[in-house]
């Protein structure tokens, strides 16, 4: 069995809704020699950004999107993330990373991913799950001495508290030790620019990158 027809297998599991069968694809990817990150990224991921167009053309609803979020979740917690961690047990975080999904905004999909791939680039993270307070953003990354904070926003609504976040963090003079990216369908590279963030990313994939670059330039 090829490669591509593994990730072909692990998008269409995300297609059946269920976590069951989501689950088995993805022990069956590791058991073909695939590593979690080629999992998530190249199968699953893929999966998800199906779903997600298919709901943008209204062919797909809330519920299928919700659905297919929950599967891959368990996937991701009982047998991606398990085998990610025991991966890089032996080697010393690259930095740590808080990440959530804003205040307002339930949407958690996207985080999620770039979260699992993050640990699998051997980064420490804490996540802090959806609709998180700008102040919670803050009392972890200073708990943990986060070298990053990822905060993403889905819906235009949700944006300016990305703008919070920052302002909050240049409040407490931390901007020197805590990066800020940002992410979510509706943020470019103007809107970084303008609240002051450090970066963002289009993909999981990209943002593990530029989360490195933006360490090694801290380093």
């Amino acid at each position: 069995m090829t490669k591509e027809a593994i990730y072909h297998e692990l998008a269409d599991s995300v297609l059946s809704f269920d976590a069951d069968v989501v689950v088995q694809a993805s022990r069956k990817g590791l058991e073909m020699g695939l590593g979690p990150t080629e999992i998530i990224a190249d199968g699953l991921g893929k999966g998800l950004e199906t779903i997600g167009k298919k709901f943008e053309e209204g062919e797909f609803f809330l519920m299928h999107l919700m659905a297919a979020a929950d599967a891959v979740k368990t996937a991701m917690s009982e047998v991606l993330e398990p085998e990610m961690v025991k991966t890089n047990t032996e080697t010393k975080p690259l930095g740590r990373v808080v990440i959530g999904t804003v205040a307002g905004d339930i949407h958690d999909i996207g985080k999620n991913i770039v979260a699992a791939m993050a640990i699998a680039g051997g980064l420490e993270v804490h996540d802090l799950g959806k609709d998180v307070p700008v102040a919670e953003f803050l009392r972890k990354a200073k708990e943990v001495r986060a070298d990053i904070v990822g905060a993403s926003a889905l819906l235009s609504t949700t944006l300016p508290i990305q703008h919070d976040i920052v302002r909050a963090f240049d409040s407490e003079r931390l901007r020197g030790n805590v990066k800020i990216m940002v992410g979510g369908a509706p943020v470019t590279e103007e809107w970084v620019r303008e609240i002051g963030a450090d970066s963002f990313a289009e993909n999981a994939s990209e943002a593990v990158k530029v989360a490195k670059q933006l360490l090694n330039a801290k380093s």
